[in-house]
């Protein structure tokens, strides 16, 4: 079931198994980095500063949007342009304020050029280690699932599947990702204003799921002890 965890004061929407089995928040640290940048991205999940993720949401949305009218090359060549653009477009206004005014602020992105941006070797082999322990968990997950050591996990696993094949005769993968991007900045917002109801539904059809999983065990322990 689907519910809200408590970290630092505020209530997050997490589902309570997934909560059990990583220790939300602080599993996610491996690749975040920090616990902040994690509660930063909630933020704007949740849209605690409404302008601050209108302009993370938005780009976001131009980028996918884009990128169903124009290749992968093209966006990228047209972002460059458009920041090189601007970036050039400052120096040469900065250049010229500072001859007019006879004054001498020197380069006026110095504080960036000077800024440390170099992956220093211990955080290389903190972030080769959390992908080898991400990598390692999926290999084997995927080994239990598909030579089936536990049924029921199988089975839903199979069932999984067999709706992903109609999402792909449906949607293509960038389709799929846009509309993966618009959930994500959307449902927590939906869910904490209307739990209740979308609990409700939730307990039925997880329910629903769980009586067709036990005729099935039924069936199978049913046709062993005839055998």
């Amino acid at each position: 079931m689907f519910g809200f965890t408590h970290f630092r004061g505020r209530p997050y929407l997490c589902s309570e198994a997934f909560g059990i089995a990583w220790g939300l928040p602080d599993r996610l640290t491996c690749f975040w980095g920090s616990t902040s940048i994690f509660m930063v991205t909630i933020d704007l999940l949740y849209w605690r500063d409404i302008k601050q993720t209108g302009v993370v949401f938005g780009s976001c949305l131009l980028l996918l949007l884009s990128l169903t009218q124009f290749s992968v090359v093209s966006v990228v060549a047209y972002l460059a342009l458009a920041a090189l653009s601007a970036t050039i477009s400052f120096r040469i206004y900065k250049s010229v304020l500072q001859a007019v005014q006879k004054t001498d602020e020197g380069h006026p992105f110095k504080a960036y050029l000077e800024l440390e941006i170099t992956l220093s070797q211990e955080q290389i082999q903190k972030y080769t280690d959390c992908l080898q322990f991400y990598v390692n968990n999926t290999l084997k997950e995927l080994r239990r699932l598909f030579l089936v050591q536990d049924l029921v996990d199988s089975l839903k696993f199979a069932v999984l599947m067999w709706l992903l094949t109609y999402v792909g005769a449906l949607f293509n993968g960038l389709t799929l990702l846009l509309m993966a991007v618009v959930s994500m900045f959307t449902l927590p917002v939906v869910y904490v204003k209307h739990q209740a109801q979308i609990d409700q539904y939730l307990g039925l059809v997880r329910t629903h799921i769980n009586a067709v999983v036990a005729n099935i065990l039924a069936s199978q322990r049913y046709t062993e002890q005839n055998k």
